[in-house]
């Protein structure tokens, strides 16, 4: 694909996933996009079949911008408590911004759709950020400077808490001082005083 394309292709999915943020999953149609993209019907089909695949197709692209910005927070001399302090935060950032978000877009294509494990990004997704905290917790075990007896259940168990913040804060709202006391409640899990 040469670059003209990857630019398109990328307008496409920035500009779709704003009508994703309006309108939810099960409202969207390809016409939808093709007017918000102000594009022909062939040029959109061009790159994509159907908006199942424009969805997957943005939340990957979310899914890359989201670990870079978090990557460029974290300076050289971050120590493991550090990061995943940043972490927490940036998930309570999340959290609280209700509008231009596609978590409620995200529940409902996963409740419409039931994708298998093989190809169910969200999963693979919860999957990798369990992964990312459990080799943190584990560095910050190895320096002293969390304490914790299994970081695979402990990092589980904290993007377990996190996804259930995420559904409340959709359903039947969360405040940021109660968001504030689940991480508290997980660094002094791991022994950090925060």
């Amino acid at each position: 694909m040469g670059e003209k394309s990857v630019q398109k292709k990328k307008f496409i999915l920035e500009t779709a996933r704003k009508v994703f943020v309006e309108k939810g999953f099960k409202n969207v149609t390809m016409k939808d996009i093709v007017e918000a993209c102000e594009i022909s019907r062939g040029g959109l089909y061009l790159y994509f079949d159907n908006t199942a695949q424009i969805f997957l197709e943005v939340l990957k692209l979310e899914s890359e911008e989201t670990d870079d910005v978090f990557s460029d927070k974290i300076t050289e001399d971050a120590t493991a408590a550090d990061i995943l302090v940043l972490f927490l935060q940036e998930q309570k950032e999340e959290l609280l911004r209700r509008q231009n978000t596609l978590t409620e877009a995200v529940y409902e294509y996963y409740f419409e759709n039931h994708p298998t494990k093989k190809d169910n990004v969200l999963k693979k997704q919860f999957d990798s950020a369990v992964k990312i905290i459990e080799k943190l917790i584990e560095v910050g075990v190895e320096n002293g400077e969390f304490y914790c007896d299994d970081c695979t259940e402990t990092a589980r168990n904290i993007m377990f808490v996190l996804e259930g913040l995420k559904i409340c804060a959709h359903t039947i709202g969360v405040t940021s001082e109660a968001v504030d006391r689940e991480i508290l409640h997980i660094l002094k899990n791991l022994g950090v005083e925060a």
